[in-house]
């Protein structure tokens, strides 16, 4: 990737202010000058940190293509999926012309995106003759996306009928951008959670100083919901303690007394619940958790308590959660989050609902701690909910309402779920093991890098090689990680005098720090905190880490992993495809200037192509395996980084339709190629690329049909690109 613009510092940081949500739709940064930003992006081959700039002018026309910068930061977010919800557009639709009903409405909207909702309103105030009467303002502060904003509206006629600002909400003031308070407001800050995007701030200072009392809303009102639930998978998710207890193999991430240690972050978890419903036993009905009343100023925290009578024996491991939003003040228009067993119930109170699949609102977990809450059919439980500003969270109480969550430490590690899951995987932790263990045989004592942010290999490594100088560079954990090696060193059999936590990047590691000693094993995972929803390739850090050590390796030096290979497998993903296709008319609205700025695959004109983009292909939806997997490059790491090309012809097994291709790295960790680590996505626990087709293509085996993948790597970008051809 280019470094830094030249001549151009990094702005003070008292000239920003970041928002980085969920979706990555509020990420805001307001300079000193309004017409210019600064949006920062890491570089995932080294770590390094750059500032892009963004430019109010730049790229506005209709018929322009988007600056390079513009299009790699959009790309990758969840816009394009979220305007592809036709069940969402129509809802907000219908809503927005029943609110603006009088001619004289004056409309906020708030978080304009494309600019959808605010050029619906402006559809609607037309329609009841409030053309010259009435007024739609919009803001975006996120200015990438409000200079698409601009194109859109400038593309529909409707840069005259919308008054945009590229400004929070909180900086704008009545009578400087607005002529009087607005007696509609229209927004979609919503979250899988519901409060993460700031809601509850957002709608406080919307209240208190740009609306009228009793203003009209949309949505009208939102109401999440929750639902007991036993599941092994969500149980590994979370309670690594009792897993690594399972394995037996003497390597102790969270020894006995530290179970909390290393731990999933005590927050709503955003998932996809749907394709674990063969997995997960209900143990509740649905209960309602909080409703939150767009119309009024909402409170910034409160606490309910909710009576809970079990539905069946089991183990409380989780509580999934959902919202549902009812759009209009007459209750006829919902739209609901809920995972499909509860949309296909017949459960009072519950609005019967039916949706396409779409990954920009996910479901949310809330993990019990340890083994979970044994509980038997018809108890009554209690669980007190509470929110703050930005998140919901639960606390189950047994019946003598104690709480069954316990307390974390000030100083332990949160990772993510699936980091969790694969830290308590038997397997992936025994092949690790017996890797360590062959390179370390009949080797004397040694100077081990720890070339990741790898926890696990830093332990196994400094347990098993008491004589040995380790290394760990934690460029992402840094003290932290020093800090918890600390903590359980002793449980694990090694000093911390055999062991530096160096807590930078690769370029900054000095034959000083080997105490000019030569590296005799470098290994990572590779796993680099941060990096869990880049693409699985962006990993390949480790690879450049080599490079970076390569004057400091000895001759003999062992390199784990030794190699990655890109494999690629052919797959039906009807359900991705649908969310990531090209946008022409929305809602009555031409969308066409969006599609290659937002990073759209399907529907393409052309030979155009749309970005590979990192997702849990379990959670896509309706999956289907068209072939089997194939090897595409190999990354021999016992060379310096270097370009890579490779091509193969891919077979088809089963008939369907072929929307594109899963691909992922598996981790060679010996040389004769005897222990292979997948990230593909039967594991569950990595991202994959999906590079999507832009036409799908009907296969069927009889046919004999065959497809050309090539694939090249870019070591300056740490990109990799594809091309397909069918025949």
């Amino acid at each position: 990737m280019p470094g830094c613009l030249a001549g151009l510092a990094p702005p003070p940081p008292a000239a920003l202010h970041l928002l980085l949500r969920g979706r990555g739709r509020r990420m805001a940064f307001s300079a000193a000058a309004p017409s210019r930003a600064f949006q920062l992006r890491l570089n995932p081959l080294t770590g390094d940190s750059e500032w892009l700039v963004v430019d109010e002018a730049e790229g506005e026309d209709v018929g322009a293509a988007p600056p390079q910068t513009q299009r790699q930061l959009l790309a990758a977010t969840s816009y394009l999926d979220m305007l592809n919800d036709a069940a969402r557009n129509r809802a907000y639709r219908r809503a927005i012309d029943a609110a603006v009903s009088d001619p004289s409405a004056r409309v906020l909207d708030i978080g304009a995106g494309t600019g959808l909702l605010s050029m619906m309103s402006a559809r609607a105030l037309e329609a009841v003759g409030g053309e010259g009467r009435g007024s739609v303002s919009a803001c975006e502060s996120y200015l990438p996306m409000g200079k698409l904003t601009r194109r859109v509206l400038r593309a529909n006629g409707m840069e005259n009928k919308v008054k945009l600002f590229h400004k929070r909400s909180d900086e704008l003031e009545v009578g400087v951008e607005l002529d009087s308070p607005a007696d509609v407001l229209v927004s979609e800050i919503l979250d899988s959670e519901l409060l993460g995007e700031g809601l509850i701030p957002t709608l406080q200072q919307a209240h208190d100083s740009l609306l009228v009392k009793n203003p009209k809303t949309v949505p009208y009102r939102a109401t999440t919901y929750g639902q007991l639930v036993e599941s092994p998978f969500l149980w590994k998710m979370h309670d690594l303690h009792s897993n690594e207890a399972n394995a037996a193999d003497g390597v102790w991430l969270t020894p006995d007394g530290m179970e909390n240690i290393v731990s999933v972050k005590l927050q709503q978890h955003a998932m996809q619940c749907d394709p674990l419903e063969d997995e997960i036993r209900l143990l509740s009905e649905p209960f309602k958790v909080f409703e939150f009343d767009f119309s009024e100023r909402p409170e910034s925290q409160r606490e309910n308590k909710i009576t809970i009578k079990t539905t069946g024996d089991g183990c409380v491991h989780a509580i999934i959660s959902w919202w549902v939003l009812q759009l209009d003040s007459a209750g006829s228009i919902f739209y609901s989050t809920a995972p499909k067993w509860v949309r296909q119930s017949s459960i009072k109170d519950l609005p019967r609902y039916t949706k396409d699949w779409c990954d920009h609102w996910k479901h949310c977990v809330w993990f019990t701690q340890g083994r979970g809450a044994p509980v038997m059919k018809d108890q009554t439980l209690s669980l007190r909910a509470s929110h703050n500003l930005t998140s919901i969270s639960y606390q189950l109480l047994n019946p003598n309402d104690e709480a069954c969550n316990g307390n974390l430490k000030a100083d332990h590690l949160t990772l993510l779920p699936e980091r969790i899951a694969l830290y308590g995987d038997i397997y992936w932790r025994s092949a690790l093991i017996t890797a360590i263990k062959n390179a370390l045989s009949d080797r004397s004592p040694q100077t081990c890098i720890v070339a990741d942010d790898s926890i696990f290999l830093a332990l196994l490594v400094s347990s098993l090689s008491p004589s040995s100088k380790v290394i760990a560079m934690f460029p992402g954990l840094r003290d932290k990680g020093a800090t918890y090696l600390q903590a359980v060193a002793k449980a694990n059999n090694f000093s911390m005098d055999q062991i530096q936590v160096i807590g930078k990047r690769a370029a900054s590691l000095s034959t000083d720090d080997l105490e000019h000693k030569k590296i005799n094993l470098l290994v990572g995972e590779p796993f680099y905190c941060g990096s869990e929803g880049m693409l699985p390739w962006q990993n390949l850090r480790f690879w450049n880490a080599r490079t970076l050590f390569h004057s400091m390796l000895s001759e003999d030096a062992l390199i784990m992993p030794c190699k990655g290979v890109l494999k690629l497998c052919a797959m039906s993903l009807p359900d991705l495809w649908k969310s990531r296709r090209s946008l022409k008319d929305v809602e009555g609205f031409d969308h066409l200037v969006v599609n290659e700025t937002l990073g759209a695959c399907g529907d393409l004109p052309g030979e155009q192509q749309g970005p590979c983009l990192p997702y849990y292909v379990w959670q896509c939806g309706y999956t289907k395996k068209l072939s089997k997997v194939y090897s595409v490059m190999d990354f021999n790491f016992s060379e310096p980084i270097h370009s890579c090309f490779g091509k193969t012809k891919i077979e088809f097994a089963d008939a369907g339709t072929c929307h594109g291709f899963a691909v992922w790295i598996d981790w060679v960790l010996d040389e004769k190629n005897s222990i292979v680590i997948s990230t593909g996505p039967d594991t569950r626990y990595w991202k994959q690329g999906v590079q999507l087709l832009s036409k799908p293509v009907e296969v069927n085996p009889a046919d004999d049909p065959a497809a050309l993948v090539e694939a090249s790597f870019d070591p300056a970008s740490g990109d990799i690109t594809f091309s397909s051809s069918f025949s």
